[in-house]
């Protein structure tokens, strides 16, 4: 077993274990969900990611859990199948960062006929078993709280469900679970070299404590858009066999914020003269989320040090495109965040980038020591990937062991002790905030209910024993107390104002610069060093 971790260091300072079974290189939702699977399994695994966890593309999604209506028309229906299968297992699995959610699609007759819509939709319902979700139907937007804020050429439209889910925190509850079944999870770690023999890997990995090495009997390579990258200048083989036959296209999703274009909690997806799709979602109750965009990088992006850019004639696009159906126009001056992710698409060929796969494929590599590559993949199947990778290491190794996940909660997702038995999960959750509110009265609403969706049935974790907002200590901003800020540096491997701001929460859209500054001058202090 891996060293335990002491209960006086943060989570960024675990010790590296010398020796493991399944080195995870890759600390986006599919790494930390395979961490999970093959931790839960009992294998000894070691996660290492170069930046923090979720760093990249996993944090900049459009945050859906959806089977993907707009793929039906591109006849990938074993993935929208699979999909939709998974959507259920993740709301029941941590009903505190996912949800069920409505969607709206106003209908243009010059984008696609009535029937079409009716057709797709009804394979939608009916492709995968639903207990939860209700399924589609016609709306009048005439007579509907959905129309006031739609131009009035929409009189009608498709309402359906899919859900929604909190990214970043789906990828660190994924790392907590790993770690909190024997996993060692290291970010800010990149693996800059492996050596592959017959009988396993070296590693090398440059931890913020030093370089470390260490031995693994099997290597997954769960990069993303670094997955082909990583083979190539960082891997090396035994011999001179190839370590991977696959290659990515690496196709750049960006997305805008602006403050709040409607007042009710439905979603909108908008259908485009270019046959794309945009959506206009509520978020952080007080902004609405636009997205996105399919624009094809070259290969030189990955040599280039930073995230992911959004270009300004994509942000004019998305205005453009929602300023079609809403009354009031959407201009690049209302934009208040952008943020752009990176999609490892696995190259199949298709010219046009919104036409290529978001299916996965599992690549594995037997010539020497176990290696399986990741390419590919989607938020909403990364419970499925990561069991059937886990299930391909299993034999790899010569010891298959049985799948876990499709009916275990993430961390905080189990809500019994709380609230009883589970009934809905929207449901469920609120029973979850009227508890919360109960048992810390001295808390305001607001700040209950972002704890309740932060931390689900852990928020007691957070607030320890306090009895009034002093007990959480000096509030470093507005909402944000040292009691929080303590637990995310102790357990969740947050490093920096950032961490926090923007991946642990999404505070930073709600705070001032002064604000933020005062976050990252509380991460400054000695004693967090």
């Amino acid at each position: 077993m891996p060293p335990e971790p002491s209960p006086h260091l943060p989570a960024h300072a675990a010790p590296v274990p010398a020796q493991v079974d399944v080195l995870v290189v890759g600390g986006g939702i599919n790494g930390a969900g395979i961490a999970r699977d093959l931790a839960g399994r009992g294998w000894q695994v070691l996660l290492c990611e170069r930046d923090d966890l979720a760093g990249h593309t996993s944090s900049s999604s459009t945050k859906l859990i959806h089977g993907g209506l707009r793929y039906l028309e591109h006849y990938e229906f074993a993935l929208v199948r699979k999909a939709l299968q998974e959507r259920e297992v993740l709301l029941k699995s941590a009903p505190h960062i996912m949800w069920p959610l409505r969607f709206v699609m106003p209908h243009d007759p010059a984008m696609r006929p009535a029937w079409m819509i009716r057709a797709g939709l009804f394979l939608y319902d009916h492709l995968a078993h639903r207990e939860m979700l209700p399924g589609s139907n016609g709306i009048d937007l005439r007579h509907s709280p959905i129309g006031p804020p739609l131009k009035g050429q929409y009189t009608h439209g498709f309402e359906y469900s899919d859900g929604w889910v909190d990214d970043a925190r789906l990828v660190l509850l994924n790392a907590l679970d790993a770690r909190e079944r024997g996993a060692t999870v290291l970010t800010r770690s990149p693996c800059t070299h492996v050596q592959r023999s017959a009988s396993g890997w070296t590693a090398t990995l440059q931890t913020p404590q030093g370089a470390r090495t260490v031995q693994a009997r099997a290597l997954v390579n769960a990069a993303g858009p670094w997955a082909d990258h990583f083979l190539r200048h960082a891997a090396h083989p035994a011999g001179t066999e190839a370590l991977a036959t696959q290659h990515l296209r690496l196709v750049k999703g960006s997305h805008i914020v602006v403050r709040r274009l409607f007042e009710h909690d439905h979603a909108y997806i908008f259908q485009n003269p270019d046959k794309r799709i945009a959506f206009a979602i509520p978020f952080e109750r007080e902004f609405t989320l636009i997205g996105t965009t399919d624009v094809e990088l070259p290969n030189a992006w990955l040599h280039t040090p930073g995230p992911a850019q959004v270009d300004d004639a994509e942000v004019a696009y998305l205005c453009e495109q929602t300023s079609r159906y809403f009354k009031q126009p959407v201009t690049p001056a209302d934009v208040v965040w952008r943020y752009a992710g990176v999609r490892p698409l696995l190259d199949d060929e298709s010219g046009d980038p919104s036409a290529v796969t978001r299916d996965y494929l599992l690549e594995p590599n037997t010539e020497a020591a176990p290696l399986l590559s990741v390419w590919g993949g989607k938020i909403t199947t990364f419970r499925k990937l990561a069991e059937d990778a886990a299930d391909l290491v299993g034999h790899m190794l010569g010891q298959p062991r049985p799948s876990w996940t499709a009916t275990a909660h993430l961390p905080g997702g189990d809500l019994h002790a709380w609230i009883g038995p589970a009934q809905q999960p929207d449901t469920d959750f609120a029973r979850l905030v009227d508890v919360a509110r109960s048992r810390y009265p001295f808390l305001p609403d607001a700040l209950a209910h972002r704890l309740c969706r932060a931390y689900g049935s852990r928020i007691d974790r957070v607030l320890g024993n306090a009895t009034d907002l002093a007990g959480l200590g000096p509030e470093v901003a507005p909402g944000l107390f040292e009691a929080e800020l303590r637990y995310m540096v102790r357990e969740e491997w947050a490093r920096c104002a950032d961490d926090v701001l923007w991946r642990r929460s999404k505070l930073g859209l709600h705070l001032t610069s002064v604000q933020h500054g005062a976050v990252a001058d509380w991460f400054e202090r000695p004693s967090l060093t």
